[in-house]
């Protein structure tokens, strides 16, 4: 009976810790700067109610960790054959982790690390339980304390960990978060950059214990004395497992309620943890199996007609004009927001030479990024199609020789590289690129004279842009035209650069700082590029991955996917304003166009130049598919759903206004036929 109490205790105590916490940390969130509070009563039922409800049903799961240690507390491991089984199984993991190169060390070899000082630790804790007899009560008992303080130390750091994702995203977690746990050692690194980790470690530790010492004054001595018969462990076990079954069950019922027009009602009513599990599990979703489709014939009908493709779905792209084969360099700068430029309201001077190039080349001012993630951006300017759902195709399995924009260069006689100042294990991009056709230059490339100035990110950009001058001086010495992208890193959190190149100084760690002195180095960057006799043979294309945030009280929020966008070559292209709607899929092919490349095009990008231009965009969570045409957006869900948004237009970009009560069928055909028919081209 005590030990049944003891578990008893356990549960309840764990439960009522995350039901509270959750309860506090919505009332948090709803104060926090990002949130838009504007709910109906049901609304507020919702997201305290199912809210709590879905906390106990997440906790009931949760503890099934805790349950697996309880049943560990046994007296028959110490006895044969139970003592060769466990060191065999223990040392054999702990040989495998620390001596061979696993798939985990290679992502992630701070967890690997970790783990396998835990194994160690077992084995050592065992052998000392195996030789002293007498001390096995005690070391019981103090495992117990160490787990429960353990269980409630999570409990809390998790807490403080969604109310600074909140903070940054206006979201519970997502895939990034997913991301984060994968490639533990730039997050950790980003943390102690971007806040004062040490305080706040203290803080949270020091909350956690005081929490355990209170929950577990009650526990006495005597419920350690002995462990439960294996016929009591197979019955509670049992019920506990139809507890958790029903959990899980009314669980994924209240996903129902998540479907709100208003999403911080969605996210506010979700459990933070349970949102992580169902990123993690859903990364890779199947258009066919979660969206609504048309047939096949009617989508590349549809296709067809807008992007003027012949009857193999094939658009083949003649020019009247000799091809001219240019040098070329793409610049995606990190998280740059239409809003940072002066040329779209911005009065804080951020972005000088940026503003000044927009009027020196070919600006689009109603370029729309396709998601809110550096993959997507790249998938974009790369593969010229609409965002897949869940995660992007850089991630994904089968990535490699792709039609691409590399594939058409290689095929046209040019050099292709990738340059990113940071590893390029990161997000999977050194096996994408390479895969494509690119030759990979990253951090690990760079010589040590070469770093002047970095962050867990990588080199700062001015180190970036000095050495993909010689990267570029290189190329140009092999008499072969090169295609350069570039993907700067410096404007991310921590925003740490060096001092003494801006007016705002390193140590503020804002947003502002890291957004001013990517500019600067851009900037130094042409003027470097300016000295080289490459220069004016080049056209430089300069835009954004994506913008420095997409929350906002509609799933897609149309003004935080407004990203600069410029091609610029002083010698070939003079200055303009393109007024059109524009998706970022649309930057290369406009390109190919300006130089008359012929080619048969599987894009679904295309010359934004050309009399046959269809103007539409993308704009897309990781389930939440957009598309935009003619003041209007069409979103596509998960769970075969659609909906209609009217789009108004403020003065620099469009804007996601109310939900329409009738969706346009044209626009919806237009919008499913797209997506549906996207996704990973081979090269023939």
């Amino acid at each position: 009976m005590k030990n049944l109490k003891l578990i008893r205790s356990a549960f309840l105590k764990i439960s009522g810790l995350i039901i509270l916490l959750g309860l506090l940390l919505r009332i948090v969130l709803l104060f926090n700067p990002t949130t838009v509070v504007n709910y109906s009563f049901i609304e507020w039922i919702q997201i305290f109610i199912l809210g709590a409800f879905n906390d106990l049903f997440f906790a009931t799961l949760s503890f099934s960790f805790f349950w697996v240690f309880l049943l560990f507390f046994s007296k028959d491991k110490y006895n044969k054959p139970w003592t060769f089984i466990i060191y065999a199984l223990l040392g054999v993991t702990f040989i495998v982790l620390q001596f061979f190169n696993t798939p985990l060390k290679e992502f992630n070899a701070a967890l690997t690390r970790i783990i396998s000082y835990l194994i160690l630790y077992r084995i050592v804790s065992y052998s000392i339980r195996l030789l002293i007899p007498s001390i096995r009560n005690v070391w019981r008992q103090y495992t117990y304390y160490a787990i429960f303080f353990i269980y409630v130390l999570l409990i809390i750091i998790n807490a403080f960990a969604e109310y600074f994702f909140w903070s940054e995203f206006g979201l519970r977690y997502n895939f990034i978060a997913v991301d984060y746990l994968v490639y533990t050692n730039e997050v950790i690194g980003n943390f102690f950059e971007s806040y004062p980790m040490i305080p706040l470690i203290s803080i949270v530790v020091l909350i956690a214990v005081v929490a355990s010492i209170f929950l577990l004054h009650d526990i006495k001595k005597d419920c350690f004395k002995n462990t439960m018969a294996i016929r009591n462990k197979i019955i509670i076990t049992f019920v506990y497992g139809i507890l958790s079954v029903v959990s899980y069950a009314l669980l994924s019922f209240n996903f129902s309620f998540q479907h709100n027009t208003n999403s911080f009602v969605n996210e506010l009513q979700a459990n933070g943890c349970v949102k992580f599990c169902q990123a993690y599990f859903n990364n890779d979703l199947s258009y066919k199996d979660f969206y609504t489709k048309i047939p096949n014939k009617e989508a590349n009908k549809i296709l067809d007609s807008m992007y003027w493709r012949k009857a193999d779905h094939v658009q083949y792209i003649q020019s009247k004009f000799p091809e001219v084969h240019k040098n070329i360099v793409l610049i995606t700068i990190e998280s740059m927001s239409g809003d940072f430029l002066e040329r779209y309201g911005n009065t804080e001077n951020l972005t000088p030479n940026l503003d000044k190039l927009m009027k020196q080349g070919m600006c689009f001012d109603n370029l729309y990024a396709v998601g809110n993630r550096t993959v997507r951006g790249l998938e974009a300017v790369t593969l010229c199609v609409p965002p897949s759902p869940g995660e992007s195709v850089i991630k994904q399995k089968n990535n490699e020789n792709l039609f691409s924009t590399a594939h058409i260069l290689h095929s046209k006689g040019y050099n292709v590289d990738f340059i990113y100042g940071g590893d390029s294990y990161f997000d999977n991009m050194k096996e994408f690129f390479s895969g494509n056709g690119f030759k990979v230059i990253d951090q690990s490339d760079f010589k040590d004279y070469e770093k002047t100035f970095g962050t867990v990110w990588g080199v700062c950009d001015e180190d970036l842009f000095n050495k993909s001058i010689k990267v570029l001086n290189n190329n140009a010495k092999t008499g072969k035209p090169f295609f350069t992208h570039i993907m700067t890193v410096s404007n991310h959190r921590p925003y740490l650069y060096p001092d003494g190149k801006i007016d705002i100084p390193s140590s503020k760690k804002c947003r502002e700082g890291g957004v001013k002195y990517t500019d600067y180095a851009i900037g130094k960057f042409f003027e470097m590029a300016k000295k080289q006799p490459w220069f004016k043979n080049t056209i430089f294309i300069i835009t954004a991955d994506h913008c420095a945030s997409s929350a906002g009280s509609m799933d897609i929020p149309l003004n935080e996917y407004h990203i600069p966008g410029l091609i610029y070559a002083p010698d070939i292209i003079a200055p303009s304003v393109n007024e059109k709607l524009v998706s970022q899929i649309d930057l290369m092919p406009t390109v190919f166009g300006i130089l008359h490349f012929n080619y048969a095009s599987r894009f679904f990008g295309q010359n934004v130049l050309s009399p046959l231009y269809h103007q539409r965009a993308f704009a897309a969570t990781y389930q939440n598919l957009g598309y935009v045409e003619n003041n209007n957006m069409i979103v596509l869900s998960a769970g075969h759903k659609q909906q209609q948004f009217k789009l108004s237009r403020d003065k620099y970009s469009l804007t996601t206004g109310a939900e329409q009560h009738t969706v346009n069928n044209t626009l919806l055909h237009r919008a499913i036929a797209n997506y549906q028919c996207a996704g990973k081209t081979k090269v023939k």
